[in-house]
């Protein structure tokens, strides 16, 4: 949308006009033309033609507001983090709310998916699961990254797509935690400090070194380069690995929750 939108400040000021002259042209007010441009409105076709031929363009603009997906299926960020992740030789992980993607069985990835509101339809959820189950070809690789893990014991307490779900889910767990390239740590519910209080976030090396973080929201993910806030989540990682249980404990605990299912 801000690709399109500067595309029409470009033929305006071509033009020699103002978004108020344009927005007349088309139909729009001032305040609208000055969105679109700015990329915070989506420009509608049947503005986009009258446009081009007010601006003189071969047609341009209907081609990109034909052709604009309503919502990216995988924001552009994510698909570079996801890339990222795929050839990683080092990934810190931190989460409070699910297991790890990379963790997750193909049952409970597709319960976790089942969970969203509003409602994915099914074939998005099979979709979504597949392409969850396929990242963790990382974990098959010859040369497999090192990676560690910090969950938060109440993952581990809730039963996101039933007790079936839930002890598979366990059982998987148990087994990662013995790979020889994987760190499992579970950070213990009646703590008095937790590093980790603003959310999951993500740590990864890449093949030439650089490290890189990666967060999700509510309504969106962020791929961090900076290196400040690089230093500000590898040293909130550091210090939730002192806080958590160590492996042996933690592997402790997934017996005893398994026991018990």
């Amino acid at each position: 949308m801000k690709m399109v939108g500067k595309q029409v400040a470009a033929g305006r000021v071509a033009k020699s006009l103002t978004q108020k002259q344009l927005g007349e042209l088309v139909r729009l007010d001032e305040q609208s033309i000055a969105s679109i441009e700015q990329g915070r409105r989506a420009l509608m076709p049947n503005v986009a033609e009258l446009m081009d031929q007010h601006l003189g363009l071969p047609g341009l603009l209907a081609v990109a507001a034909n052709e604009m997906p309503e919502v990216d299926a995988t924001p552009p960020w994510a698909e570079e983090y996801m890339e990222l992740e795929r050839l990683a030789i080092a990934l810190s992980w931190f989460d409070n709310q699910v297991v790890p993607g990379l963790l997750q069985t193909e049952n409970y990835a597709r319960a976790v998916f089942t969970c969203r509101v509003p409602a994915h339809p099914a074939a998005e959820i099979e979709a979504l699961t597949r392409s969850r189950v396929a990242r963790q070809q990382i974990l098959r690789r010859e040369t497999p990254p090192t990676l560690s893990f910090v969950i938060w014991e109440a993952v581990l307490r809730d039963r996101l797509g039933g007790d079936e779900v839930y002890e598979e889910q366990l059982r998987h767990l148990r087994a990662c935690a013995d790979l020889p390239d994987v760190s499992l740590q579970v950070m213990p519910l009646g703590r008095t400090s937790h590093a980790g209080l603003n959310g999951a976030f993500t740590l990864l090396e890449t093949p030439d070194h650089r490290h890189l973080g990666y967060t999700e929201s509510q309504r969106g993910s962020h791929l961090i380069s900076d290196p400040d806030e690089v230093s500000i989540l590898s040293r909130k990682y550091a210090m939730l690995r002192t806080q958590a249980l160590n492996t042996e404990l933690t592997r402790g605990l997934l017996d005893r929750l398994l026991g018990e299912t």
